[in-house]
């Protein structure tokens, strides 16, 4: 059964691929889903894991589905890329009654892209099930779109924090007959500051509930959560497969914000490579870095939570062939790519945690082959690269923006080895290989030329009328007033508060890449630094250190955002509400 949120299909599709595909379909001989049947699924389940090429669970998986199966809570933890999703979501499907149309599992997710990662599992795996509905519900989104599905009844809800909260105050989500309770990615909804958020739903669960909490990492303010709401849980720790540090050289260099657009097409043309993966903190950067590769020549695709299924599986299988050879792409799209010819990964925007830059370089030297890390670091960046080099076990190495002799050495060379592979080996058929010869005849003939002046004019032709040597500007060191890619994300500074009673002292000018905004809730409205980098992070797809200082008011709070934002992300902040009531948000013209 299909549900359609708020213009999002969730299909319940017979498809070769699917979110979470971790299990590798070729590692025996066994039958589609041979080694799901010894959980005791029904044949609906397994004949939708067949369908969708499961056939070997994964570790966690296998530790997990028993476990759940009986009933039991559960701590996991777990790395995106594991098959997590799979580990919680089988278990409840079949345990679900599908002639009860109330809410009877919850997730709890950080970000709608993974909400919608999440019910897209969901409908996957019960594929073969069609009274079981799938609802997701986030912010940003239509609220009253959101009640109509609720009401038609669905067994499994999929939600960011605030958004549930909003429907339980609301009336319109019911979890009087709530059987499980899933936190995934608890880590991440702590440092997005939604814990508080998170606690108030526990807060409210049937006192007979399931519930099963996967995270990346156990900081302490997890493991209390866990200790407190769970009972007697199961614990399931899975080791990350590190990537193959000794296959992958990894380098970093450090360039003002301002200039990392310029910079990265600079070291895209001095590193030759024949896949490439660039991993960008938010949607925004990801199409702003696309479009600027674009209008440079480049052959480039786009994965982001915006990017439908079907046309994720085009874009890979595109990337796989060789007719694209650099993905730009966030975090959450990128999970569970694996593609062989990918030579290098550019860390444009310096990843969440450690865990993050493990998992990112990961995506190249595959299979015994060698390949490049670059990681990209404004100077105040610079005090994480300890952290990064610790997870991996080595230093990662300096390097330069590459200078303008090094990329005009290479276009040099390029032309060469283009020329000469044309001498060796023509594409062309020898009816228009006979056809370009007559043309070259001719114009010697009428223009009566050398063929050295006539080889000469040919390569002319082939720059399109681009310069062949690049000149000016080589400083990275300092931001040029007016620089390409100015705007880009940047690490939190700092949040100025201001507690009920004190002077309204406003912040000081915001920094140069930062635009401030006003919106209209204050300390009299309950309003928490958390609350706004919770709620603006998850609508912008932002990381909570892009967003810059905080100063909250009696009635009113105002807030630094990045430069550069998109009109619609704007419009959709405006429609925004938190803690059920709206942000009002607005330029500040203070």
């Amino acid at each position: 059964m299909t549900e359609q949120i708020s213009g999002v299909d969730f299909p319940c599709p017979a498809a070769t691929t699917s979110p979470d595909l971790t299990n590798d379909p070729a590692s025996s001989g066994s039958s589609p889903a041979a080694g799901f049947a010894s959980f005791g699924f029904g044949p609906e389940l397994l004949e939708a894991l067949a369908a969708i090429g499961y056939s070997e669970p994964s570790p966690i998986q296998k530790a997990a589905i028993p476990e759940l199966m009986l009933g039991r809570d559960l701590v996991g933890q777990a790395q995106t890329g594991t098959g997590k999703t799979a580990a919680f979501a089988l278990p409840m499907l079949a345990g679900l009654d599908p002639d009860q149309r109330k809410p009877q599992v919850l997730v709890l997710a950080p970000t709608r892209e993974l909400a919608l990662q999440v019910a897209e599992a969901f409908n996957s795996y019960a594929a073969q099930l069609p009274q079981v509905r799938t609802v997701a519900v986030y912010g940003g989104a239509d609220f009253r779109d959101q009640i109509h599905h609720l009401r038609r009844g669905a067994q499994i809800v999929v939600g960011t924090p605030g958004r549930v909260m909003d429907h339980m105050r609301q009336g319109t989500l019911d979890l009087s007959g709530l059987r499980a309770l899933v936190l995934d990615e608890a880590d991440e909804m702590l440092r997005m500051g939604f814990i508080d958020d998170v606690e108030w739903v526990l807060g409210q669960l049937p006192e007979q509930r399931q519930v099963v909490l996967f995270s990346a990492t156990m900081p302490a303010e997890i493991r209390r959560i866990s200790q407190q709401y769970l009972n007697s849980p199961a614990e399931i720790t899975i080791k990350p497969k590190a990537a193959d540090a000794s296959l992958i050289r990894q380098r970093f260099l450090t360039v003002p914000a301002p200039l990392k657009l310029t910079a990265l097409e600079r070291v895209l043309e001095s590193e030759c490579s024949e896949g490439v993966i660039i991993f960008a903190r938010t949607k925004a950067i990801t199409l702003t870095v696309a479009e600027s590769l674009e209008a440079h020549g480049y052959d480039v695709a786009v994965l982001n939570g915006d990017v439908p299924q079907a046309q994720r599986e085009r874009t890979i299988e595109r990337l796989k062939s060789g007719q694209v050879n650099v993905l730009v792409a966030t975090d959450v799209a990128a999970r569970g790519l694996d593609v062989e010819r990918i030579g290098l990964v550019i860390n444009y925007d310096i990843p969440f945690d450690s865990e993050a830059y493990v998992h990112r370089i990961g995506r190249t030297g595959r299979a015994g082959r060698s390949g490049d890390a670059i990681l990209f670091l404004t100077p105040r960046e610079r005090r994480f690269l300890g952290g990064l080099e610790r997870a991996v076990g080595k230093p990662i190495e300096p390097m330069e923006v590459p200078s303008n002799a090094t990329i005009n050495q290479n276009r040099l060379d390029r032309l060469r080895q283009r020329l000469t592979g044309a001498l060796q080996g023509s594409g062309v058929s020898a009816e228009e290989k006979a056809l370009l010869s007559e043309i070259v005849q001719r114009v010697a003939q009428e223009q009566g030329c050398t063929p050295e002046a006539l080889a000469l004019a040919a390569l002319e032709l082939s720059l399109a009328g681009k310069p062949l040597l690049l000149q000016g500007h080589e400083d990275f060191s300092q931001p040029r007033a007016q620089g390409p890619g100015r705007g880009e994300g940047r690490e939190i500074v700092g949040r100025g508060e201001t507690r009920r009673g004190r002077p309204e002292r406003p912040m000081g000018a915001p920094e140069e890449n930062m635009d401030r905004f006003r919106v209209e809730l204050g300390w009299r409205d309950r309003i928490k630094p958390g609350n706004l980098v919770g709620a603006i992070a998850n609508e912008t797809g932002l990381n909570g250190r892009a967003i810059g200082r905080i100063q909250i008011f009696d009635a009113h709070s105002i807030i630094d955002l990045p430069k550069g934002m998109p009109e619609e992300v704007f419009q959709g902040l405006r429609e925004l509400r938190v803690l059920n009531k709206p942000l009002q948000i607005s330029r500040f013209r203070g």
